[in-house]
């Protein structure tokens, strides 16, 4: 036996032994869980460790993240929350005055939402401050870009060039380009910018890592491109890979999978193949996710499809009958609707083949907003609502403003958790912090840090119980990646992965959920961050 952890408040969120004290591991599993008698597996080899009463959960998991972005953002221009399109020119004419003449500079997590007025920033605004450099700002919501002069010029964007299809690049009255780029439009700019070498990737993530090992982080599901993907395997090759990675697979890329024969599920249990990945929509903030009804005071406005419901069926067909669930972006009401249309006509091409749905886990990525008539059929199709909690305390006075009584079934995984949907829950980073417990706060409270909207929460009959929360971080991401026989709870010939806290999340007030912090990591029986 190598080590047992002792004299501590585990949740173990294994119904069959729901609370222990005493937990068991030999290499990367868990032998046995439960009181003092389980301190007679000790020999003499084994490290007996007392936390002193502290609390263990399981190792909690991001299901949806841009690990690439968020890694390499560490070390760009943050614009995440400036209050004013200002402050933003600002922080990029000071990171300009540090920069070699013709050296891209880019940065993430402008809003123009919560700006005075609210309007589109443009490249005049950027031109004064960088008129030697080319300049790259991706919106927090990672669906519109602003650029200055400089890079529209390198990327040769003139009045006559046109929107690539699922982008538009906004124009003024003459025709030519604002400097404001939305959703597939930034690539028109993007594939200007050099691209960085899966080595400068790889060290990007080693670093992210321990940052992810402090906040409670043992696994992500990620959303990123195929260089993210180089990165990874360069990472586990050398044995540094230090967290549990589903990687799902972008449909430009997806044919080489089929080419290849491989499968969901194909690699291990630290990196492993998950779905395939389709926008269907844009986003909130830059009013781009596909609604139903116009957004509010804008009746010619029902956003942007970004791919369509007859382009989504026979990809996620195909990948369906060469072994990969899909996972899809839907924000607006409509997007979610077209989605579950695709996923009905998918799943009677599976009952067809005698394939049942907890053999194919399908998912639709936010679920920002449903339509009251498509409320049920998540749980009807049997398809997994990946949700991101900390976006409804973050995004409610833009849901409100623009989608006003609406709102009420938007970010709302209560309603699917009651009618019995998987649900599994992330940050979305970089778009929100990886903190988890920022989301488990939010989902339980519907509050942001400061209090706000008030003592109930927005919409507080979506609030979660902290017992629901934790499992959107434990069990929802093990079930959606095919390894709940082994990840997500503590028991025994699971693996062992969980966390040390410094106070109950069970226990205390739900808004000192915020204030729970991370003593230790453990990741396959061996600790991580934590271990002085």
């Amino acid at each position: 036996m190598d080590r047992i952890l002792t004299n501590a408040i585990i949740h173990t969120l294994d119904e069959n032994n729901p609370r222990a004290t005493t937990i068991a591991i030999d290499g990367e599993r868990i032998v046995a869980v439960g009181g003092d008698d389980v301190r007679a597996l000790a020999d003499r080899h084994t490290i007996v460790e007392d936390l002193q009463g502290a609390t263990v959960i399981p190792g909690l998991i991001d299901a949806h993240i841009h690990w690439e972005q968020t890694a390499i953002n560490l070390s760009r221009i943050n614009l995440m929350d400036v209050p004013t399109k200002e402050e933003a020119v600002r922080r990029v004419a000071e990171a300009a005055r540090n920069a070699k003449p013709g050296e891209w500079l880019q940065g993430f997590g402008w809003a123009q939402g919560v700006w005075p007025g609210g309007e589109f920033p443009t490249a005049a605004d950027l031109d004064a401050v960088t008129p030697n450099n080319p300049v790259y700002l991706s919106a927090r919501s990672g669906h519109a870009v602003w650029v200055n002069s400089m890079a529209l010029k390198v990327a040769g964007v003139t009045a006559s060039t046109a929107n690539p299809k699922g982008g538009e690049i906004q124009r003024d009255a003459k025709g030519n380009a604002t400097g404001l780029l939305l959703e597939e439009a930034n690539s028109v700019v993007y594939r200007a910018i050099p691209t960085m070498e899966a080595e400068a990737v790889a060290a990007a993530m080693e670093e992210a890592q321990e940052l992810a090992w402090r906040s409670g982080l043992t696994g992500l599901h990620d959303y990123d491109w195929n260089l993210a993907f180089e990165a990874m395997q360069l990472l586990h090759q050398r044995g540094t890979l230090g967290l549990r990675i589903l990687k799902h697979i972008n449909v430009p890329y997806i044919h080489h999978a089929h080419e290849l024969r491989l499968r969901s599920g194909f690699g291990d249990d630290w990196l492993r193949l998950g779905g395939l990945k389709i926008f269907a929509d844009g986003a909130l903030g830059p009013m781009t996710a596909q609604m139903v009804e116009p957004y509010e005071g804008q009746p010619l406005n029902r956003g942007m499809i970004v791919t369509s419901k007859a382009e989504m069926l026979p990809a996620v067909l195909e990948a369906s009958r060469k072994g990969f669930p899909s996972t899809i972006h839907a924000i607006g009401d409509e997007a979610v609707r077209h989605v579950l249309d695709v996923y009905e006509e998918v799943r009677r091409d599976e009952a067809k083949r005698g394939v049942p749905p907890s053999a194919m886990r399908h998912r639709i990525e936010h679920v920002q907003i449903i339509h009251p008539d498509d409320a049920a059929r998540l749980a009807e199709l049997q398809i997994i609502g990946s949700f991101q909690p900390i976006h409804a305390t973050s995004d409610y006075p833009v849901a409100d403003r623009y989608w006003g009584a609406r709102s009420r079934l938007a970010y709302n995984a209560r309603i699917q958790i009651d009618q019995g949907v998987h649900v599994a829950f992330g940050s979305d980073s970089p778009v929100e912090p990886f903190e988890p417990f920022k989301g488990i706060h939010a989902a339980v409270t519907r509050r942001r840090a400061d209090g706000s909207p008030g003592a109930e929460g927005w919409y507080p009959e979506t609030r979660l119980t902290v017992d629901e929360a934790i499992r959107g971080y434990t069990e929802g991401p093990a079930w959606a990646a095919g390894m709940e026989d082994r990840q997500g709870r503590l028991a025994p010939q699971f693996l062992a992965d969980l966390i040390v806290l410094d106070r109950d999340p069970y226990a205390i007030d739900p808004h000192d959920l915020l204030n729970v912090g991370v003593m230790k990591t453990m990741i396959g029986g061996e600790w991580k961050f934590g271990d002085d």
